[in-house]
């Protein structure tokens, strides 16, 4: 399976520890992950995203893109390849307009189901899958879903509308996969934010988060300091979150997400828990 990492912030900040410096950073997990790397940042409120086949660990460009880059909202990912070829086109993250979108598991008897998840996809969205990754086809899936309950250009869309095509998109997969619930064999994660919401859903894999640290190393110069930083919280606006595959090492205190829990947060910085 695939590593995955979301960040969302209330300020401009970097994230290169996560994607570089820690001892389980993306990079380091990229040993066992080799098939390719993405990351998403935005630029006021416009996603940039740079990806490559190539091992994260050895490629020069993805070293000086964590190092360098500072952003309110950054997704990436490092891929170990199930469906679909080692390309370009394959790496997550996927982008259409603001939305950004990375998976990590695998659809099973994909090839099978193949036909029945694309016909579930809106024929408008239908010309944008480019690459062979059952993942891909998640992603437009999902965005048909959402069509149905908002604008999906909206930048003030609900996140309870996301949460909604999320958790649609997964009930629509695991019917493709096996009309029997109880013996569903899908394993999945999906994280997705067009900027200003992110939201994440985990299903039977392994998925953690974090919206507080341990003590803030700039709790003295940050003039956004507050109560959530340093303590956990059920409910209500968070300084930032974070999403990870694997529960990073350092100041961040880490909770493992449920499955079938979704975690994120609105466009207010108002914690979501589905």
């Amino acid at each position: 399976m695939c590593r995955l990492f979301g960040f969302r912030s209330v300020l401009q900040s970097q994230v290169h520890r996560s994607l570089l410096s820690a001892d389980n950073a993306l990079s380091v997990q990229s040993q066992d992950h080799p098939d390719g790397w993405g990351v998403a940042y935005y630029v006021a409120d416009i996603p940039h995203v740079m990806k490559r086949p190539v091992i994260a660990k050895e490629d020069s460009l993805f070293h000086r893109l964590s190092s360098q880059v500072a952003s309110q909202t950054v997704l990436a990912h490092i891929r170990k390849a199930t469906h679909g070829d080692i390309s370009v086109l394959n790496c997550h993250p996927f982008q259409f307009g603001r939305w950004v979108f990375a998976h990590n598991g695998q659809v099973p008897r994909y090839d099978a189901i193949k036909d029945s998840l694309m016909a579930l996809i809106a024929p408008e969205y239908q010309r944008y899958i480019l690459g062979t990754t059952d993942s891909e086809v998640l992603f437009y899936l999902f965005l048909s879903e959402l069509s149905q309950l908002a604008d999906i250009h909206d930048n003030s869309i609900a996140i309870e509308a996301v949460a909604q095509a999320m958790q649609s998109t997964l009930e629509k997969v695991q019917q493709c996969v096996h009309p029997e619930p109880e013996n569903d064999p899908l394993k999945m994660t999906l994280l997705l934010t067009n900027g200003t919401l992110m939201l994440a859903l985990c299903w039977k894999t392994s998925l953690h988060f974090s919206t507080h640290k341990k003590r803030c190393l700039d709790r003295k110069t940050c003039p956004f300091l507050n109560h959530s930083c340093e303590s956990p919280v059920d409910s209500g606006q968070v300084n930032h979150l974070l999403i990870s595959s694997e529960a990073l090492q350092g100041e961040n205190v880490w909770a493992t997400m449920e499955s079938g829990q979704l975690i994120g947060v609105d466009q207010s910085m108002t914690l979501y828990r589905g």
